[in-house]
């Protein structure tokens, strides 16, 4: 069962890093066709961030209670993902294939794929963040009946 820490110091800290490291996920996520990162790396770290806050702040945490609900949008990555590549074959052209998405106020083939790549990696990121906190939560809930088993 998934108890909040005691100490002050590791609190505090949490309290300090938890938002810089989902603005560093978020930047990561973005800027992640120019350089290491992306969708996957970028959607481990929002994970990772709101797990952190599970662990350190508790179940009575507001941050345990965000988490549960972000597990209700299991397969909204994946809509996401499909519905670009979806997008992409309206537009006349194979599936992911972005200078073919039809988006009305973007006019060159560059700006497409640019915003094309940007949304399957949020697609990405959304996937992997809600699958790694629903993992974290069931081991939890299996861990806290074993205890009552016990």
């Amino acid at each position: 069962m998934i108890q909040s820490h005691d100490s002050v110091i590791v609190r505090t800290m949490s309290r300090i890093l938890i938002p810089l490291m989902q603005l560093f996920a978020l930047y990561v996520l973005f800027f992640g066709q120019y350089g290491p990162g992306g969708g996957f790396v970028g959607g481990v770290m929002l994970g990772t961030s709101l797990i952190l806050g599970i662990l350190v702040f508790g179940p009575e945490a507001s941050s345990y209670r965000l988490a549960q609900k972000v597990i209700h949008g299991d397969g909204v990555g994946l809509i996401i993902f499909a519905g670009i590549g979806g997008l992409c074959l309206i537009g006349g052209g194979e599936f992911l294939n972005y200078s073919s998405l039809e988006i009305p106020w973007v006019d060159t083939d560059a700006h497409r794929r640019y915003l094309g790549i940007l949304m399957t990696q949020v697609g990405v990121a959304v996937d992997i963040a809600v699958t790694a906190i629903s993992i974290v939560l069931s081991l939890s809930l299996i861990e806290g009946r074993e205890e009552t088993n016990a």
